[in-house]
């Protein structure tokens, strides 16, 4: 069996680093916000460009503190809007509402999967405050563009990074281009901990120290509490852990980038549509998404040939049962919803034997149903 993403083997090319941060957390004796944590900021700051990095629990908390910071510092309040893409993770969407803001659905461009930048003036309302873009798959969204939207309507930009460790436009990386940015560390990322873990970066100071202190029960000083917080920390461990793959983050994603190459090269199924990308280079290739029509028979089809593949994502957000409130039906965000419908993701990870990937353009190049 071919995995989707086989991390044993992904971590088994660290492991005696990661055995070494291992001991060196367990003999300091200090556990929850130590030096590791403090190293591993400095440096994962200093990777993508910003001054501020501040480690947190995951990836939602850092998306929920970025918000929640804004409405602390009396720059959002309940009720106002944040645009974001409708074809995400539910997570970015989540954020929006736990914090009593009304998240707006923008469609995506359908060739590289996220927000339309060209939809995203057409939503702009006296009570949006932000807009929220989500670098999908691996890719930035058209970011200058975003930013040029943002700046013409006094609007905060805030990037959903999850997905985009190391993917940059014009030198700049994922996490240094808006206001604030959420990152997830949760295992399967291409700079992922061996459990869940996140960090939000920035170049706002009062916004820096104000998700700080709320992340850690809402104080700056021991048993002094300024917010009413949350406890959302970085630990140790994870820091340290973090701390070695961050050194090996960029060979990582050229070998995602080689990957992806191929398959874009050698995929050559009339049936299958190809993800679209503005600038492969700087493309990290998190997951790597091909569509069609038949696309539970062609996943059945793979699985008939022992590869293992996934959906992402099989419901949209505006569908679930969680927003029914938002008051969307079937057919009401049409692009969103006919990827939901025909996108497949394939195997791509460091570590893919050549043999593997062999098989994988063998078997989705002699895939054929007659009523494609």
């Amino acid at each position: 069996m071919i995995n989707f993403l086989d991390l044993k083997k992904i971590n088994n090319q660290y492991r005696e680093e990661l055995k070494q941060a291992f001991e060196r957390v367990i003999d300091s004796g200090w556990y929850i916000l130590g030096d590791e944590v403090k190293q591993f900021e400095r440096n994962f700051a200093a990777y993508c460009g910003a001054k501020h990095a501040i480690g947190v629990a995951n990836g939602l908390d850092a998306l929920i503190l970025i918000l929640r910071g804004y409405k602390e510092l009396g720059i959002m309040h309940d009720g106002d809007e944040i645009i974001v893409p409708a074809n995400t993770y539910i997570a970015s969407i989540l954020a929006i509402s736990a914090n009593n803001l009304v998240p707006v659905l923008v469609e995506p461009d359908i060739e590289t999967y996220n927000i339309d930048p060209a939809k995203i003036r057409e939503k702009i309302t006296v009570k949006t405050r932000a807009i929220l873009p989500v670098h999908l798959y691996g890719q930035l969204a058209d970011m200058p563009r975003v930013c040029e939207i943002a700046k013409e309507n006094n609007l905060k930009v805030i990037e959903d990074s999850a997905q985009a460790h190391g993917a940059h436009i014009n030198g700049f990386k994922a996490g240094n281009w808006g206001d604030a940015s959420g990152f997830s560390f949760y295992p399967g990322k291409n700079l992922g901990a061996l459990g869940d873990a996140g960090a939000v970066t920035t170049n706002d100071d009062k916004l820096a120290s104000t998700i700080r202190a709320m992340a850690n029960y809402g104080s700056k000083v021991k048993y002094i509490n300024d917010y009413i917080g949350v406890n959302s920390r970085l630990d140790e461990m994870q820091a340290a852990i973090l701390d070695v793959k961050l050194k090996y983050l960029d060979a990582d994603n050229e070998k995602r980038r080689i990957l992806a190459t191929i398959y874009r090269e050698r995929i050559k199924n009339p049936k299958i549509i190809l993800p679209g990308t503005n600038n492969e280079s700087s493309h990290v290739w998190h997951v790597f998404i091909v569509r069609t029509a038949q696309r539970d028979e062609l996943r059945n089809h793979f699985a008939n040939n022992n590869i293992e593949t996934l959906i992402h994502y099989p419901i949209p957000p505006h569908l679930q049962e969680a927003y029914r409130s938002l008051g969307f039906k079937s057919g009401d965000l049409p692009i969103t919803e006919e990827i939901a419908k025909t996108c497949l993701s394939l195997p791509i990870f460091p570590g893919l034997k050549k043999e593997e990937v062999n098989h994988i353009l063998e078997t989705i190049n002699n895939y054929s149903n007659d009523r494609a």
